[in-house]
């Protein structure tokens, strides 16, 4: 497929935060506007998971900006001679002269409207990772790590001991509703998140999806815009790819190319 480097920009760029401000006790980065040219866009490391390569490109295009300073990233929380975890960012902000410590979340989730609690509703497309356990994990161990041992210790070596660091999180998601919901109910989550919709293999496999080409994107493609992709599949072709990954217990994305050359993309679950 046409995922080009800059498709892949895009794509992070494009993908609005979960929420706007602060919520859950939990601050959002304010993300610069950046402009991106394919003359400057460095290359994205390959055989890295997709929050890697994601960590990159926030990387690139923060060091394009005129606001923030890059002052560490993926700095290891190390203490006895082990490994706790890393740092993902501190950033030290030009314009109002304050030290930010940035954790950045980069996810996929479908809202799972018959679970009665609305924070436990949103979950990866199989099963698995949990939206309120990202939640718990970020406000109580990755925001606080600069407070340990092992965080002073890279505090000093910064020789930013002394210094205030505001924690804050850049937690970017695309959310899928159920296929046939007309609006999730969603708030206090950023509705301009919601990016598709997700079924199961059977109503997939139905007259109505019969019309399109389709198409199933690697992981690493899940961000870019379905317009840009060049190469399709038949309803048929791609049913028998899907039957596969539902054996297999996996949910792919799929992207489809309606008849008036409009884009949708939704999971395929099977559970």
């Amino acid at each position: 497929m046409g995922s080009s480097e800059l498709n892949r920009y895009l794509g992070f760029l494009d993908t609005p935060p979960l929420w706007v401000k602060k919520q859950f006790g939990l601050e959002q980065f304010n993300f610069p506007e950046v402009e991106i040219a394919q003359q400057w866009l460095p290359q994205i490391p390959e055989g890295i998971r997709l929050g890697h390569q994601m960590e990159f490109i926030f990387l690139q295009c923060i060091a394009r900006s005129e606001k923030y300073e890059i002052i560490a990233h993926n700095e290891a929380l190390r203490e006895s001679g082990r490994t706790l975890g890393e740092v993902d960012f501190i950033l030290f902000d030009r314009k109002i002269k304050e030290y930010l410590h940035v954790e950045l979340t980069f996810k996929f989730y479908i809202i799972d409207p018959d679970i009665s609690e609305p924070i436990h509703r949103l979950m990866g497309p199989n099963r698995r990772d949990m939206f309120f356990t990202k939640l718990d994990k970020i406000r109580n161990e990755q925001l606080g790590q600069l407070s340990t041992p092992a965080g002073l210790s890279i505090l000093e070596k910064l020789k930013l001991f002394d210094k205030k660091i505001v924690p804050q999180v850049c937690f970017k998601a695309q959310l899928f509703l159920p296929f046939g919901a007309e609006h999730g109910h969603i708030r206090p989550l950023n509705t301009a998140c919601i990016a598709g919709y997700w079924l199961r293999f059977d109503a997939f496999n139905s007259p109505e999806f019969k019309d399109g080409l389709y198409f199933i994107p690697y992981k690493y493609e899940w961000p870019v815009n379905p317009s840009f992709n060049e190469s399709y599949m038949t309803h048929y072709e791609v049913l028998l790819e899907l039957n596969i990954r539902m054996i297999k217990e996996n949910a792919p994305l799929v992207w489809r190319k309606k008849s008036d050359s409009t884009f949708e993309k939704f999971f395929v679950v099977w559970w």
